[in-house]
């Protein structure tokens, strides 16, 4: 599996923006597969954001602000980012595993596939 992640850039407060991540490979288009997105902003550690399997799965911060989909005919997962506040700037990773235990969707450890990663900056 291959993720190549785009889409990212500079935005003020309380817009929108939507990021994209292609993923090729077989991997991908089994429907168990767990596509996610995570963060890492400047000297923090790298969180969990969201998550697709059958259903969505979000981070308590961005829970009904943000909305991940997954388009498997195009081979694409995207994260609709809306009311962005300045704490949501950070560098935008994809990720993918079709072996996860669900108890560990939020540990970026559990994903073996990532993107190369994409900024969203927020200004105030």
């Amino acid at each position: 599996v291959q993720l190549q992640a785009s889409g990212g850039g500079l935005v003020q407060a309380g817009g929108s923006l939507r990021v994209s991540c292609v993923a090729s490979g077989p991997t991908f288009r089994s429907s168990s597969t767990v596509m996610a997105w995570f963060r890492q902003a400047p000297e923090k550690e790298r969180e969990f954001v969201a998550a697709f399997r059958w259903r969505e799965y979000y981070a308590d911060s961005v829970r009904g602000r943000f909305t991940i989909s997954r388009d498997n005919i195009k081979n694409t997962v995207y994260l609709q980012m809306n009311n962005l506040k300045p704490e949501d700037t950070a560098v935008y990773y994809c990720a993918a595993d079709n072996g996860i235990i669900m108890s560990t969707m939020t540990k970026g450890t559990a994903y073996d596939y990532w993107g190369q990663g994409t900024l969203v900056t927020v200004s105030s």
